[in-house]
């Protein structure tokens, strides 16, 4: 998290400007794929998972981003609007994701996630940024590690054959 009253010994340059402008368009994006995503799981411990995800990261996130661009002074993304509470039977079978289809989804979300936050560490000059985009992936490693326990528990995981000689 960047420090209160510190003050910018330089201004961001464009790289990180366009970085951090697009990430935060991502998120936004991404808290409404989200929403979608919690009225198809059917699953209860994949539900908390995706309401925990959404709160303590994506949203801490999407505000910690706002707030760097705000201080720049640069416009903020658009916010697609939320999508209403559904619940799962009322979606017709044919068009709903399962539950280890969402755990997948999720799983390739914090994988691109955690590859961006790396690319940004490595463009960006700014260290408070450098810093913040560490603290993003060491969250995403956290609830992959979580998730891929949740996966193991529902025998939802599909693992590549073993090679053994």
């Amino acid at each position: 998290m960047l420090e209160g009253n510190q003050k910018q010994k330089e201004p961001y340059h464009s790289g990180e400007i366009f970085h951090l402008w697009s990430y935060l368009y991502n998120t936004k994006e991404y808290l409404v794929t989200l929403q979608v995503l919690n009225n198809h799981a059917g699953d209860q411990d994949l539900k908390a998972f995706m309401d925990d995800i959404q709160e303590d990261v994506y949203k801490q996130e999407e505000q910690q981003v706002e707030t760097i661009l705000k201080e720049a002074g640069i416009r903020l993304p658009p916010a697609p609007p939320d999508r209403p509470n559904v619940e799962v039977q009322d979606i017709p079978a044919g068009a709903r994701f399962n539950d280890p289809e969402i755990a997948v989804l999720l799983q390739k979300e914090l994988l691109s996630g955690k590859v961006m936050c790396s690319y940004i560490m490595g463009v960006c000059v700014d260290e408070n940024v450098k810093n913040l985009f560490g603290e993003f992936h060491a969250q995403k490693e956290d609830y992959d590690v979580k998730l891929n326990k949740i996966t193991k528990e529902k025998a939802w995981m599909v693992s590549p054959p073993v090679h053994i000689k």
